[in-house]
C-alpha cells in the first residue's frame, strides 16, 4: 500500500480570524461622525484604537479591554464617564456576518473549526454572551488570553497544537495578507478574505480539492 505524503493530505480543520471577517465594519458612518463630533481624522481615531501602544499592549494580554479603552478615552480628552458611550458608538457599524456564522455551522462534524483572533480579553464574554457564537469553534485562540499575535508563527502552532493537526490538515481564512502569509510560511493552506462570498468559494474549493 502507497504511504500517504503530506502533499496528499486532506484538510481536516478550518481556522477563522474574527475582525475583519465574521465580524466587519458594514457601516463606517457612525466612526466618521464620531471623529468628526471629536474633532480629529477618522485615520487618527482608528489609529488610537486599534494601533497606538495599548492597543498592542491589550492584544497580548499586557493590560486589559477596560484599561485599554480608559487610555483612548483620556487621550481624546474626555472623562471616563463617557467611555461606554464612546465605544459604543465606535461600534456602531459593525456587524457580524450571520451568513458566514451559519456556513461556519455547517461545517461543524466535518471539519473541526477554530477562531485564531489577535482580540483583546473581552472578546471570548462577548462571543459566548452577546453574540452567542461561541460553540460554533472547537478552539477560541485569542491573542490577549495566550499572550501572542498573529503574524508570530507561535500562535499558529498553538491552534495546530490544540487541533491536533499538521499544517497540511488545515486551512486559514484572513482579511490582512502579512497573516496569510506567516500561515502559508508553516505549510497551511489559506485563503486571503476579501468578501464573504470570495472567501466562501475559495474555501469550498480547497475543501473539495479542486485547487
Amino acid at each position: 500500500m502507497k504511504k500517504q505524503g503530506r502533499e496528499d493530505m486532506q484538510i481536516r480543520a478550518v481556522i477563522f480570524d474574527m475582525g475583519g471577517v465574521i465580524n466587519r465594519s458594514m457601516d463606517e458612518t457612525p466612526r466618521q461622525m464620531l471623529a468628526e463630533h471629536l474633532g480629529i481624522p477618522a485615520d487618527a481615531l482608528y489609529k488610537l484604537v486599534f494601533d497606538s501602544e495599548s492597543a498592542a499592549r491589550a492584544t497580548v494580554g499586557e493590560m486589559s479591554a477596560d484599561e485599554h479603552w480608559q487610555v483612548v478615552t483620556t487621550a481624546l480628552g474626555l472623562p471616563l464617564s463617557e467611555m461606554s458611550s464612546l465605544q459604543a458608538q465606535f461600534w456602531l457599524g459593525d456587524r457580524v456576518d450571520d451568513e458566514l456564522v451559519d456556513y461556519l455551522r455547517s461545517l461543524r462534524g466535518r471539519y473541526k473549526t477554530a477562531l485564531l483572533s489577535n482580540a483583546w480579553d473581552d472578546l471570548r464574554q462577548v462571543l459566548e454572551e452577546r453574540w452567542k457564537i461561541a460553540d460554533v469553534f472547537d478552539v477560541l485562540a485569542i491573542s490577549a488570553e495566550v499572550g501572542l499575535a498573529k503574524p508570530d508563527a507561535r500562535i499558529f502552532q498553538l491552534v495546530l497544537e490544540r487541533l491536533a493537526m499538521l499544517p497540511e490538515e488545515t486551512v486559514f481564512v484572513d482579511d490582512f495578507k502579512h497573516n496569510v502569509e506567516a500561515a502559508q510560511a508553516l505549510g497551511i493552506h489559506t485563503v486571503h478574505f476579501r468578501s464573504s462570498e470570495q472567501a466562501r468559494e475559495e474555501l469550498e474549493q480547497l475543501l473539495n480539492g479542486r485547487v
